[in-house]
């Protein structure tokens, strides 16, 4: 496990010099979920072995699919997504899951090892990955780093997707969230936000 680890760093260690610094991409590529489709259903087993299904999920979500567990990327996005995961909860009403090919043991052993504050999912065969169209990274030699922010009833409103920076991905998804939240508050009526200054 942990030399299909190593191996899977080195590759993006690597791979890290041949891809942009930034690549934000608002409406998504033509492989990615798009802005404005509603995202796949999905129910994959977290780190706890608690099944987690999007669709029961009724609040933004923020959805970060990474290469693999432990990896020195990987790891620093997690990190990031955990400093943040209180405030993203209590500002946005969010929710947040990360996303990877890797058995719930591995999602185990890497969630402790951080002390994640937030579900990780074992998407072992990576169904939900292909259901995303997440594209490969590196020329397709790695699975990609992509997140996609979802309003309350599953509609993809960002794709942020960039191998190289795994924490700016915390960035591209709060930006995310502030855009989402006047329209998820206020039920439509504009007046509403006036009053509650």
């Amino acid at each position: 496990m942990y030399t299909k680890s190593a191996i899977v760093s080195v590759l993006i260690a690597s791979a890290s010099a041949f891809v942009p610094s930034t690549r934000p991409v608002s409406q998504g590529t033509r492989l990615n979920l798009s802005v404005g489709e509603t995202a796949p259903d999905f129910t994959l087993q977290d780190q706890n072995g608690k099944s987690i299904s999007r669709s029961k999920i009724n609040k933004p979500l923020v959805v970060y699919f990474y290469p693999a567990d432990a990896t020195p990327g990987c790891t620093v996005q997690a990190e990031s997504f955990n400093e943040q995961v209180k405030d993203i909860r209590k500002n946005f009403g969010a929710e947040l899951v990360g996303i990877s090919g890797q058995d719930v043991e591995s999602k185990q052993a890497f969630a402790k090892e951080l002390g994640l504050g937030f579900s990780i999912l074992a998407d072992d065969g990576d169904e939900v990955r292909s259901a995303f169209k997440v594209p490969k990274a590196a020329f397709g030699f790695l699975p990609g780093r992509v997140t996609y922010v979802l309003d309350k009833n599953g509609v993809c409103v960002s794709v942020y997707d960039n191998l190289g920076d795994a924490k700016s991905h915390v960035k591209a998804a709060t930006d995310a969230l502030e855009e989402l939240a006047p329209s998820s508050s206020g039920s439509g009526n504009p007046l509403l936000s006036f009053f509650n200054k």
